[in-house]
């Protein structure tokens, strides 16, 4: 066989083994594409209890702050109702010392008619001050019984929102454990350097489109929205945790990042860098959860690998408001914040925004 010969069969060999390879990759991210979607299923799961805890645990909070004010009432109530039994006891007492004389009497011997007039107002006095302080006595009663009962609506309540916490605790641990399971799986099929450029691949696809539904949802909102020119180097964090500026940094082949990552703890708040409206607020393959807010004038943050988003797309946000929850939706092993920046669609280094 000539060099030619045995070259031409070389590259033949070749490219069978890059068919052969680029079939495999291309089964591996079809079976990785179901899995994807039962992982999008248990964290959409996770992601609706861990809402669910977190109404549960303000609620909570909110039932522990209307039962302090309630004791709080209940112990002044109490102390007005002893001041109000003495005062009308004192009155009682007055017109008892006054009926151990015969009324009668009192008035024939009074000598003048000034003396008279005295007795009747002092009479009519006695009278009228223990109608008020028996009305006053009944108020305080009525509104202590009131209080009472509601008092103990709340602790009933609070029984059965702790109750309900637990449960969800133990619903979203399931969960979880179900998610373990899947993500696994998925680590099994996307198993080579190839196989995971080409899952990144994917992945920036779907958010170049979000980022694109994310643009036209812009220009059908209001624009009093200022953008974020102004405030480079005055941004609040979104999170607390370490940040990891990874901005440019290659992920994987060609692929670079286009974010930061802060570490955090699973449903520790996430929260709005600045003003604005919510864009975009869905499950993405690879980022998980997201929330995407406009700022005005082309500017753009987003917030990925969220356990919850507690926001709506049109919602408007005020700065440091929550809006989402730290998670590890997207696939991530660990719970994080995942930052963008975006100017008209091209990501910025978002650690030169931040306050230092």
């Amino acid at each position: 066989m000539s060099v030619s010969a045995q070259q031409s069969e070389e590259l033949k060999d070749i490219q069978a083994q890059i068919k052969q390879k680029q079939k495999q990759i291309e089964k591996q991210l079809a079976e990785a594409k179901q899995l994807q979607q039962q992982l999008k299923a248990a964290e959409l799961n996770i992601a609706n209890t861990a809402k669910n805890i977190e109404n549960t645990r303000n609620e909570l909070q909110s039932n522990k702050s209307r039962q302090t004010e309630l004791i709080s009432q209940q112990q002044d109530l109490n102390k007005q109702v002893k001041q109000q039994q003495q005062a009308l006891s004192s009155q009682l007492k007055s017109m008892y010392m006054v009926g151990e004389h015969d009324f009668a009497k009192m008035l024939f011997n009074l000598e003048d008619a000034s003396k008279m007039e005295r007795t009747f107002s002092y009479y009519r006095y006695l009278t009228d001050a223990r109608k008020v302080q028996i009305d006053e006595f009944r108020a305080l009663v009525s509104k202590l019984r009131e209080v009472n009962e509601n008092l103990l609506v709340k602790q009933q309540e609070l029984q059965v929102l702790e109750k309900e916490q637990v449960q969800q605790q133990v619903q979203l641990e399931q969960q979880q454990s179900l998610r373990q399971v899947t993500l696994t799986k998925i680590e099994k099929k996307i198993d080579t350097e190839a196989a995971k450029i080409e899952q990144l691949q994917i992945n920036e696809q779907a958010l170049l489109k979000a980022i694109e539904e994310a643009e036209r949802n812009a220009k059908q909102g209001p624009v009093d929205l200022t953008g974020l020119a102004k405030l480079k180097g005055k941004l609040m964090l979104p999170t607390q945790g370490k940040m990891r500026n990874m901005f440019g940094r290659i992920r994987q082949g060609q692929i670079r990042w286009k974010g930061v990552l802060f570490n955090g703890n699973t449903g520790a708040p996430v929260r709005a860098v600045h003003d604005g409206r919510v864009l975009y607020a869905d499950w993405l393959r690879g980022f998980g959860l997201v929330t995407v807010l406009s700022h005005g004038d082309g500017y753009m943050s987003l917030y990925g690998h969220n356990q919850a988003l507690l926001k709506q797309v049109g919602d408007t946000v005020q700065s440091g408001e929550t809006i989402a929850l730290v998670g590890q939706s997207g696939g991530q092993s660990t719970p994080n914040l995942y930052f963008e920046i975006r100017h008209k669609g091209t990501p910025v280094n978002p650690s030169q925004w931040f306050k230092k």
